[in-house]
């Protein structure tokens, strides 16, 4: 965490594998295997988007009627997500983004996914745990209590990551607003470097 401050000056230098976070340990975190006949059959990157449409859950922030949606699976104790978190708001009266619960770091992962997504106003939520959790507090504090559909969400999205060939957070599905191709990120990027990504750009 004490890093926090040199991960957006030096991000564009850095390898994108050090602008995310990768599974740092499996104690607490649910495991996809434990759900019945779950697929785990690996899914084509030109197919991610329509997937991820169809069988990710989270919550939406942002444009809700906009036909550019951005789908964003992340971890809430990963720190490069909540950059992402804070690079994605300048841009959210333009674009909907759908963020994704998953749990890959560590036992506090899945219940402040589960209280972020349940929450009565997700997205206020979200912005108290990314400042809590940026400033080196961990975030909000979250019952280890979780419903079983909730989790089952969870476990889903996870799964969906792992589907994706991902192996860090943050990854991102969307298609290129000007292109219309389906375009992946892994690791968080600045304002900017968001827009461009995205088909913002001027």
């Amino acid at each position: 965490m004490k890093l926090r401050h040199l991960t957006l000056p030096l991000m564009a230098a850095l390898a994108l594998s050090l602008a995310a976070c990768s599974k740092e340990e499996t104690t607490g975190a649910p495991s996809a295997a434990g759900a019945p006949a779950a697929d785990t059959s690996p899914i084509p990157p030109a197919q991610a988007y329509d997937v991820l449409a169809a069988q990710g859950k989270g919550f939406t922030a942002g444009a809700l009627m906009s036909a550019n949606t951005v789908y964003v699976l992340f971890d809430p104790q990963c720190p490069h997500c909540g950059h992402l978190w804070q690079s994605s708001l300048p841009l959210q009266s333009k674009v909907k983004f759908v963020w994704l619960p998953v749990a890959i770091m560590n036992a506090k992962s899945a219940p402040q996914g589960a209280a972020i997504m349940t929450a009565a106003n997700p997205v206020e939520t979200m912005n108290a745990h990314e400042q809590q959790l940026l400033a080196g507090q961990g975030g909000m504090s979250a019952s280890a209590s979780i419903a079983p559909d909730v989790m089952a969400t969870i476990k889903t999205n996870t799964a969906l990551l792992e589907r994706l060939g991902a192996t860090s957070v943050p990854f991102m599905v969307a298609k290129h607003q000007r292109t219309g191709a389906v375009i992946t990120q892994s690791g968080a990027l600045g304002v900017e470097a968001l827009a461009n990504f995205l088909g913002m750009g001027q």
